[in-house]
């Protein structure tokens, strides 16, 4: 993608993404919704965002996180509760560069990104990663061939130990592995809520971003889209910063999600192992 967000010569491409969340809240709670594209300089929004209760609307409190991510709190009486996001964007992402405390913070074990344990075998499996620029293509290309993505193989609780022993998982574990391990080899590394055109299943996904030569550059070991065309939703340690929905009070019951992400015209090819920024 060129620095005007475009393929080629061409005018600045369009993503169409939206997001139904419909939920049964069994008693008064808070809501935290992270589904809107994040604010970032070199995109532009057109959206919509909406919370229904029992076809009422409810208003919601945005609150605005790091790297542009907006948390949306919702206070909802008990009832039938649907969120609906829709937006689309032109144009793409200028990166914005990290601070040290950003570099040190990426480097620490977190709660799914338990680098801590891993810090044996990392580094006798890959050695040191500081000055290696390459380390974070292998680590990324090395999870892809361990990890078999079957859905419903992992629990919402488990982090990158629990799905290296497995062998198994969806996005978000994949995307735990790789940033535990380049984080134990002494690479700062964190994660990204995208919406993903041509992901397959379509859902919610999840990419590891990892700073390399000045620049956080995003890999994607399940290969299930192409990291051009994504945007950002959230970024964070792990997927307690990302969650798409967070539960503060009552009861609720997940009634239903769905996800969409198109681009207008082709997707991209993409060569998995080449750096790319996402912004």
């Amino acid at each position: 993608m060129t620095s005007d967000g475009a393929w080629g010569n061409g005018p600045p491409v369009r993503r169409d993404v939206s997001a139904t969340i419909d939920l049964t809240v069994h008693a008064d709670t808070v809501l935290e919704f992270q589904i809107a594209v994040a604010y970032q300089p070199g995109i532009e929004l057109t959206e919509s965002l909406e919370f229904l209760l029992d076809g009422r609307c409810l208003q919601a409190e945005e609150i605005l996180g790091a790297h542009g991510t907006r948390i949306h709190v919702v206070r909802s009486p008990a009832g039938a509760l649907r969120a609906s996001y829709r937006a689309t964007a032109l144009g793409s992402a200028i990166p914005a560069p990290a601070s040290a405390y950003e570099l040190s913070m990426y480097l620490r074990p977190s709660r799914f990104a338990e680098s801590d344990k891993l810090l044996g075998f990392a580094t006798t499996e890959f050695g040191c990663g500081i000055g290696d620029p390459g380390m974070p293509a292998r680590i990324s290309e090395w999870v892809g061939r361990r990890i078999k993505y079957i859905a419903g193989s992992s629990h919402p609780i488990d982090g990158a130990v629990e799905t290296m022993l497995s062998g198994a998982g969806v996005c978000r574990d994949y995307t735990h592995l790789v940033v535990a391990l380049l984080r134990a080899v002494g690479i700062p590394a964190r994660v990204a809520a995208v919406y993903a055109p041509g992901c397959t299943p379509m859902d919610f996904h999840s990419v590891a971003e990892v700073h390399v030569g000045g620049v956080w550059q995003t890999f994607d070991p399940t290969r299930l889209a192409p990291r051009c065309a994504m945007l950002r939703i959230a970024t964070g340690r792990d997927a307690s910063d990302i969650a798409f929905l967070a539960n503060y009070g009552g009861d609720i019951t997940m009634q239903g999600l769905s996800v969409n992400a198109i681009i207008d015209g082709p997707l991209p090819m993409d060569d998995f192992l080449q750096p790319i920024s996402i912004g």
